[in-house]
């Protein structure tokens, strides 16, 4: 069985290499029947130069999109045919410059009629195919350069473990992780306050017994993560003490969270929730910014690094 039947799209990569590899070997035998001698690898060097213009090797891969080490080892290449000659910038002997020689020059007039017969092939074998892959490589080029594909991965690996995120209500028996996941960032930016104890050593009594509410994130039966609403009053909640394990970031946990407490302030009736921040705390700024929240100018804080109160209207 075909290896691309078992992997599937995962291997796009190397199948269009494959496909690549099988263009540059057919390639290679067209040449000789128009009595030229080059190397598929060698066209884009050979076509930028075919005016006869002398360029720099930085040029020359700026204009094919090759590296500069990729460009510097087919000019080798050329050179050993006598296709180019290389000469050292006046007043600068690190910078390079390729010319064609005369030789190189001569291919200029057989390799029109090869460009017209190819041309026309390539136009055949498109009528012969379904989907058109010169647009297709132009479209693909176009999306990868707006969005890599590890950009596009990571997307994806974060959604797929999301889903396996649950959120669920405090529990007694996460008290300990509770305090931990909170007290593993406030040491790492701040110290530890007044009011971080007396939420944290006693959720039950300063948070959930006031008409407050926690929640958990449980990744792989771990928790990985912690959000609780402290009532303020009837219509307003503070979105407090959220705090996500380092090795579990990156999986959208902080954006769970924030929304089991807007949908649970909401339940309530509340109609806003509040919350107090640092703004060195950037992809916590971040988001909230993404959960709706706005930047206010809200009462005293009682915590010493607050320096941002943002607020969402429910």
């Amino acid at each position: 069985m075909n290896i691309y039947d078992k992997t599937g799209k995962m291997a796009l990569g190397s199948r269009l290499r494959r496909l690549g590899e099988m263009f540059a070997e057919q390639a290679a035998q067209v040449y000789p029947i128009y009595g030229i001698e080059m190397q598929p690898k060698w066209f884009p060097v050979y076509y930028a130069l075919s005016d006869g213009e002398e360029k720099s090797i930085t040029q020359i891969a700026i204009e094919i999109g090759h590296s500069h080490p990729s460009v510097s080892t087919i000019v080798k290449e050329m050179m050993k045919r006598d296709i180019v000659v290389a000469s050292s910038a006046k007043g600068d002997g690190r910078k390079n410059y390729v010319k064609l020689t005369p030789k190189g020059l001569s291919i200029n007039e057989p390799i029109q009629a090869q460009f017209t017969d190819v041309n026309a092939a390539i136009e055949n074998a498109f009528a012969e195919t379904q989907y058109n892959i010169w647009k297709a490589i132009e479209e693909w080029e176009f999306l990868l350069e707006q969005k890599s594909l590890l950009k596009r991965v990571e997307v994806v690996k974060k959604e797929r473990e999301g889903k396996e995120v649950e959120i669920i209500p405090y529990q007694p028996k996460y008290k300990t992780a509770f305090k931990k996941l909170n007290e593993d960032w406030i040491t790492q930016y701040f110290k530890m306050e007044e009011s971080d104890y007396k939420y944290l050593d006693h959720p039950e009594e300063n948070i959930l017994s006031k008409g407050g509410y926690i929640f958990m994130a449980i990744y792989k039966n771990k928790p990985v993560g912690t959000c609780a609403i402290v009532k303020m009053n009837d219509d307003q909640f503070e979105l407090a003490k959220m705090g996500v394990a380092p090795d579990a970031k990156g999986k959208g946990i902080g954006f769970l969270l924030g929304n089991a407490c807007i949908e649970k302030a909401r339940e309530t009736g509340a109609k806003k929730l509040y919350l107090e921040s640092n703004t060195i705390l950037k992809p916590a700024i971040s988001l909230y910014h993404k959960l709706g929240f706005k930047k206010i100018t809200g009462p005293p804080s009682p915590y010493e690094r607050s320096n941002i109160q943002m607020e969402l209207g429910l």
